[in-house]
């Protein structure tokens, strides 16, 4: 449970850093759109697709590392 946690938060704070770094004050305010509504939506459901995309991908290096570290005897031991 400690290491989901972990995920978890590893996950939404690279999902600020990518909110930050999309923010329209960096573009001078270029891409605004006219409804603020819309412009709302889009960034919350943003970030919440980065923090759902953030997790699976760590869970997947957690299984490639573990899988690494399971073969790694069995490479070891090979005399040919």
């Amino acid at each position: 449970m400690k290491q989901r946690t972990i995920d978890l938060t590893i996950s939404v704070l690279a999902s600020v850093a990518a909110f930050l770094l999309s923010w329209p004050f960096w573009r001078d305010f270029e891409y605004w759109p006219e409804s603020h509504v819309a412009w709302l939506i889009y960034f919350v459901l943003g970030f919440v697709l980065a923090v759902y995309v953030f997790y699976v991908f760590i869970g997947s290096l957690h299984i490639l590392f573990l899988h690494d570290t399971q073969g790694a005897p069995a490479d070891k031991g090979d005399a040919s």
